[in-house]
């Protein structure tokens, strides 16, 4: 007959009240664990995780729900975030909708993640949309066909605002960017419309002789309206895959030609404090290069032809004397692709923590380079999609409103 209760064990104390009273704090109410430690230590813990560990925590309990959600964690949690190795951000187009994935990366222990698929909570509305920028952990799309609407969204918290219509015109090419300032603590997506008039309209003649400047302050009492600045002074590349944001200012390059005394593309920049626009020098008198950001500073991988890509860096901003060539990559294009198009195949994502650079070879696929044995090696993640564009991303919690400080 079987026994309905065990034995205590011989060799077991009794436990004293206070002891039962413990562990009935910890373990048999768990969740009431996190009110016996002080909320500064508890949000100094959470601030050490990555975003992803993080979105987990909250469902763990209701109070870990609360914590997560403490108006104090957003400003802590950010510096960490943007200290740390990026999250990376895969656009895809394939096969039909736009989809957004993302996988943590950590430059020695990258291989073994999983690629997570973004759920866009607008993608009914804009199911084709291209990638602005990112900034601060949050992202500005637009509609891929025309330009509106414009989002800028929170992958991981989900928080997301639509911006107002803007301004369209009949035959028209858009270049967007979005970033911060740290002085007036304000996001800005700018909007350059180069068009022309219908009666302009050839078939052969493709120029656009027309553009206007608008610009948006995000969360301003004025930013239920785009604002028009005039006409820009320059005409940017269209094509451009990145519009740089470094020290307050987005960064553009030019179509070939002369700007300034400067023969070839050159370095446009807008500040988005005092939204003028600027010429900025560049490293080395070459049209094949593209932006980038390393290190918090301005850089440009230079295409100097037999394979060989140049990456200076801007050590202070807006010193022409301050560009340094930080890496000399040979061999960083493969021999099956033309060489007038090499400056197209390979783009510099960011230099990781161990000092690889991290890069994006045309159609999508990723190599990180060792500077220091000169090796490439491929980077594979499972669930990686088929054709992709890679954004190099702050994983937090911040939002428009939240204070972003100078790291």
């Amino acid at each position: 007959m079987g026994s309905s209760f065990q034995d205590e064990p011989r060799n077991k104390k009794p436990k004293l009240a206070d002891e039962e009273e413990k562990t009935g704090i910890l373990i048999k109410n768990h969740p009431s664990g996190f009110e016996i430690l002080p909320r500064d230590l508890l949000l100094d813990v959470l601030t050490r995780l990555p975003i992803s560990s993080l979105m987990q925590f909250r469902f763990v309990s209701r109070s870990c729900h609360a914590l997560s959600h403490d108006p104090e964690l957003p400003r802590l949690h950010h510096p960490t975030a943007a200290k740390s190795d990026p999250i990376l951000v895969f656009h895809c187009d394939y096969p039909i909708r736009n989809q957004l994935y993302f996988v943590g990366y950590n430059g020695d222990h990258g291989g073994d993640k999983i690629v997570r698929k973004i759920s866009t909570p607008f993608c009914r509305s804009m199911p084709e949309f291209n990638v602005v920028g990112s900034c601060n952990g949050l992202l500005c799309l637009s509609d891929s066909l025309y330009g509106d609407p414009v989002y800028v969204f929170n992958p991981f918290t989900r928080n997301h605002i639509e911006l107002p219509k803007s301004k369209q015109f009949q035959d028209q090419e858009v270049v967007f960017g979005f970033g911060f300032h740290p002085l007036t603590n304000e996001y800005k997506v700018v909007r350059i419309v180069y068009y022309r008039t219908p009666r302009k309209l050839t078939r052969n003649n493709r120029s656009y002789p027309k553009s206007e400047v608008h610009v948006l302050t995000i969360g301003q009492p004025d930013s239920n309206t785009w604002r028009c600045l005039g006409k820009v002074p320059y005409q940017l590349d269209r094509q451009a895959k990145e519009v740089v944001a470094v020290n307050g200012r987005l960064h553009f390059v030019s179509r070939p030609g002369r700007l300034g005394g400067l023969p070839g593309r050159t370095i446009v920049s807008f500040d988005l404090k005092d939204e003028q626009f600027k010429l900025v020098s560049k490293p080395v008198n070459r049209s094949n290069y593209h932006l980038a950001v390393i290190e918090g500073c301005l850089a440009a991988a230079v295409s100097c032809g037999y394979g060989k890509l140049e990456i200076w860096v801007m050590k202070e901003y807006d010193v022409k004397e301050s560009w340094v060539k930080r890496f000399d990559i040979h061999g960083a294009y493969l021999a099956n692709f033309p060489i007038h198009s090499h400056e197209k195949m390979v783009r510099v994502l960011c230099v990781l923590k161990n000092g690889e650079i991290l890069m994006e070879y045309r159609g999508g696929s990723l190599v990180k380079y060792d500077p220091k044995w000169k090796e490439f090696k491929d980077v594979v993640f499972h669930g990686m999609p088929k054709l992709f564009q890679t954004i190099v991303h702050v994983g937090s919690l911040s939002w428009t409103h939240t204070p972003i400080y100078n790291l």
